[in-house]
């Protein structure tokens, strides 16, 4: 979670192995949080504070469990 320009959340997704297609990643979780991104720089980076279901979501698309990690902050 970051904090931008004018108090604006970001739910920001790092630390991909070089297999994953961060464009198509990044276009899913888009669709499946309903809001705006990008992806760039070996990150994900999306609107809004979407730490609360980020797991349960990224191992819905198949991550490993004990491979992700949120982190508070």
């Amino acid at each position: 979670m970051e904090k931008r320009k004018f108090g604006k959340k970001y739910t920001v997704f790092r630390g991909f192995s070089k297999g994953v297609d961060l464009d198509e990643l990044a276009w899913k979780l888009k669709a499946k949080f309903a809001c705006g991104g990008t992806s760039k720089d070996n990150r994900i980076e999306l609107q809004g504070d979407h730490k609360p279901r980020a797991k349960r979501v990224l191992m819905e698309f198949g991550f490993p469990e004990e491979m992700i990690e949120v982190k508070n902050g």
